[in-house]
C-alpha cells in the first residue's frame, strides 16, 4: 500500500512569511545558517512577526553547508535549555534539514545518531514542539519532505534520514526570499530541483499522484531557470523556481529518488562537493545509465518538452547557467585526481548502499558505480 504525505499547511506567494504574526505558541527556536538571512533582513523580520504573536524566540545559527552530526547536537541542547513549543528553520536546505533532527533528539535527547540512521526509525515527535520551514533556496525542498541529509564528518559520509515524522507542520514558499540567492547557488539548487524531479518520476516507487508533481517541476525548471540565473529579480522566475522546488519535493518524498543521490551524497562527503552541484554534473550520466530501464518513462518526458534527449537537454542546461561538465572541470576546489582515485572504492561501496539506491529504475553494480563515478569526474 502507497501513501501521499505533505506538510497539512503550505503558505505560498509573496509576503507568506506574514503567516508568522498568528502563530499560537509561547516559544520558538529559529535555526539557521550563515548570515544571508540576517544581512537580509529576513530573520530580524522572523523574530518581529513572532513578536506580534506574542512569541519569545531564541536563534540558532551558524549551520554549515553540509550540516554536521556536532552541529545537530549544538542545536538539541540550546533547545533543552528553552524548551521551545516551535521549531522554525529558515534558510537553505542544510539549515532546515539541521532543524529537522536538532528537533528529533530535542524530543528524545537519549537518542543517538546510529539510531536514526535506519529508514523510519525516528519515534513518534511533536510531544513537545511542531516544526516549520522557511527555505531561502528553490533546490532541496526540505520544507515539505520526509528526508534529511547530515554529515557524520569522522566517517566522512552523509546519511540521508528517511522518517515521515520529520515531514513539517507547516511550509511557508515566500519567492522574495530566494531572490536574494546569488547566482551561482541559484543554478546549484535550480538543477537540484531538476534532479528530485526526474528521479522522483523514473522511481520504481512512483505513482499516479507523484508522476503530475514531477512532471510540472522539469517542465519549469527548463523553463525558467535560466531567466533566474541571469536576473535575481525577476520575480516571475523566483516564484516559478520556488514552486518547482517544492512540487519536486512533494513527488520525492512519495516516490523517493535514485541513484544520482546516492553518488551526490557520497562524493559530497568525501570531496566537500555541494550537493546541488554534484547532482547537476552527475544527472545527464545516469539518466543514460537507467534510460532503458526506465524508457517509457523518459520517451514520456522528451515527448512532453518537445526534445530528443533529456540527458543532452540537461547538458545544455547546465552549460547554460555556468554548470561545469564535470567534476574536474571545477576549478574552484582543491581536490587532485589522485585525492579522487583514493576514495573511489570507499564511495562506490557507500553509494551502492545508500538508501536511494533502492528505487533506481536500473539495479547498479559497484562497478557500476565506479564508471559512473569516473565518466562523470573526467568528464568521459
Amino acid at each position: 500500500m502507497k501513501s501521499f504525505l505533505i506538510p497539512p499547511d503550505i503558505e505560498f506567494e509573496a509576503d507568506s512569511l506574514a503567516y508568522l504574526k498568528d502563530l499560537k505558541g509561547s516559544r520558538a527556536v529559529l535555526v539557521t545558517g550563515g548570515s544571508s538571512m540576517k544581512k537580509f533582513g529576513f530573520l530580524d523580520k522572523t523574530v518581529d512577526y513572532l513578536k506580534e504573536a506574542g512569541i519569545k524566540s531564541i536563534i540558532v545559527d551558524g549551520v554549515e553547508p553540509n550540516p554536521s552530526v556536532e552541529t545537530v547536537e549544538r542545536g538539541k541542547k540550546a533547545m533543552l535549555e528553552f524548551e521551545p513549543d516551535w521549531v522554525i528553520a529558515i534558510g537553505g536546505g542544510s539549515a532546515l534539514d539541521a532543524a529537522k533532527i536538532m528537533w528529533a533528539f530535542y524530543e528524545y535527547p537519549e537518542l543517538e545518531f546510529s539510531d536514526i540512521i535506519e529508514v523510519g526509525s525516528i519515534p513518534e515527535l511533536r510531544k513537545k514542539a511542531k516544526f516549520i520551514a522557511i527555505p531561502s533556496t528553490s533546490g532541496t525542498a526540505s520544507e515539505i519532505t520526509a528526508f534529511s541529509v547530515i554529515t557524520d564528518s569522522k566517517k566522512k559520509i552523509k546519511y540521508p534520514i528517511v522518517s515521515p515524522e520529520i515531514i513539517p507542520d507547516i511550509a511557508i514558499i515566500d519567492p522574495e526570499i530566494p531572490a536574494t540567492m546569488p547566482s551561482h547557488i541559484t543554478a546549484n539548487t535550480g538543477m537540484d530541483v531538476m534532479a528530485h524531479a526526474v528521479e522522483s518520476f523514473v522511481s520504481t516507487n512512483a505513482s499516479d499522484y507523484t508522476d503530475p508533481l514531477a512532471l510540472r517541476a522539469i517542465d519549469l525548471v527548463f523553463k525558467y531557470l535560466a531567466d533566474a540565473v541571469k536576473d535575481g529579480n525577476d520575480m516571475t522566475a523566483r516564484e516559478k523556481m520556488h514552486n518547482a522546488s517544492t512540487m519536486a519535493g512533494m513527488a520525492f518524498s512519495n516516490a523517493s529518488l535514485g541513484i544520482i543521490h546516492s553518488l551526490a551524497h557520497k562524493i559530497g562527503g568525501e570531496l566537500h562537493i555541494t550537493h546541488g552541484l554534484a547532482n547537476a554534473i552527475l544527472l545527464p550520466y545516469v539518466i543514460e545509465f537507467n534510460y532503458e530501464a526506465a524508457k517509457e518513462k523518459f520517451e514520456y518526458v522528451e515527448r512532453f518538452l518537445g526534445i530528443d534527449s533529456l540527458a543532452d537537454a540537461i547538458r545544455e542546461l547546465n552549460k547554460k547557467v555556468n554548470i561545469p561538465a564535470s567534476f574536474n572541470d571545477i576549478d574552484w576546489m582543491d581536490f587532485t585526481d589522485d585525492d579522487f582515485e583514493a576514495v573511489l572504492d570507499r564511495m562506490s561501496q557507500n553509494a551502492l548502499e545508500d538508501p536511494c539506491t533502492l528505487t533506481n529504475p536500473e539495479q547498479p553494480t559497484i562497478e557500476d558505480m565506479k564508471e559512473l563515478y569516473k565518466k562523470s569526474f573526467y568528464g568521459e
